[in-house]
């Protein structure tokens, strides 16, 4: 049986495109083994069926002076580990995620002449992986890199991002262009809601009345943000649909007409992949201000509207809003740039390229 090793850091937006691959190569009957540090322990339920083996690592982001002066030793370490375990396991390919986790594994991949490459969600590539990606064979892309990319641009495959299965199941949902009322999803990703939390109910407080009478709100709060956030839409004469957390956001993704929120890679490529028009407010403290690069993306695709927090007062956002409400034309115009953009099928081109990888050792 042909083993695959994944190795990715602890974040969702490293974890779910390698659970996604993993997933996809497990029914192709491929033996998958994830190979990250010390939090490997709690992976088995994220890759059920995978094996999991754990490899030192380190991060140089750990403000702590003893730890940064460990870290070179530990990521040697882990170089040293890493390199043992894909001699025993001879995979066939070796796919980093990005994340500091997936370092040692990558650069032991490199030194051992396995077939390599690297998933980007972002359109500015991460640290590990600008560290690593003019050594790999592959480097698949979600979006165009705004910058920061492989110097050898041939090395690059788009693939775009793969998104949760209720999300790709509801790829290409046709788009209703608003009549009476219209629907209005805000959320704020993982991190940052409670600026959209300040910014967003004061903004419609200012829209025209004929216009905040059509709204249906729905809006992720942070717990912490809720009753301030329903306070401030009561005195508008608004009964939203507030929660800290939807589990079905997807398909409520799908029911909307307008979204409002971050830009985070696995938001844009729901966006992209159900094909709804949005405004994007860049997390303004994102890594390398990676989130902007995601924004512009689609923005450059006529599939949204952008603007930096610095820049946004609940008048300007309103002012947006009047103008985008009374030409819902344009709503259904972005609506379709943003599906032209999307790759449902972004697991099984991921697939696809490891497999060819694999075939061309």
């Amino acid at each position: 049986m042909t083993t695959i090793v994944l190795s990715a850091g602890g974040t969702g937006g490293h974890l779910f495109p390698a659970q996604a691959l993993a997933a996809e190569l497990m029914r192709r009957g491929r033996k998958i083994v994830v190979m990250t540090d010390a939090r490997g322990k709690n992976y088995n339920a994220a890759f059920p069926g995978a094996t999991i083996e754990t490899v030192p690592s380190a991060s140089f982001a750990d403000r702590n002076v003893v730890s940064l002066f460990l870290a070179p030793f530990e990521i040697a370490a882990g170089i040293i580990t890493a390199l043992f375990k894909l001699l025993r396991l001879k995979p066939s390919a070796v796919v980093g995620f990005g994340g500091y986790p997936s370092l040692p594994v990558m650069i032991a991949a490199i030194a051992a002449n396995i077939p390599t490459a690297v998933h980007e969600a972002n359109a500015v590539p991460g640290r590990v992986n600008r560290l690593i990606m003019d050594r790999v064979r592959r480097v698949a892309a979600a979006l165009p890199f705004a910058r920061l990319g492989p110097g050898d641009t041939s090395r690059i495959v788009t693939t775009g991002n793969p998104v949760r299965p209720e999300a790709a199941a509801l790829a290409g949902s046709p788009y209703e262009t608003p009549r009476d009322r219209i629907r209005l999803l805000i959320f704020g990703g993982s991190q940052g809601a409670r600026a959209l939390s300040e910014l967003v109910p004061a903004a419609i407080a200012l829209l025209p009345a004929e216009i905040r009478a059509r709204l249906d709100i729905v809006q992720q709060c942070r717990p912490e943000d809720l009753e301030a956030v329903r306070a401030a839409y009561a005195k508008a004469g608004l009964n939203p649909k507030l929660a800290s957390f939807f589990t079905d956001l997807p398909s409520r993704i799908a029911h909307a007409h307008l979204v409002i929120s971050r830009s985070g890679a696995s938001t844009v490529a729901e966006l992209t992949v159900i094909g709804r028009p949005s405004i994007l407010i860049p997390f303004p403290f994102a890594t390398d201000d990676h989130q902007t690069a995601n924004a512009q993306v689609l923005v450059g695709a006529g599939a949204a509207w952008t603007v930096r927090q610095r820049d946004l007062t609940p008048e300007r956002m309103a002012a947006m809003l009047t103008e985008i409400f009374s030409d819902t034309g344009e709503l259904a115009k972005r609506a379709a740039a943003a599906r032209a953009l999307g790759k449902p099928d972004a697991a099984q081109r991921l697939a696809d390229l490891v497999d060819k990888l694999g075939e061309a050792r």
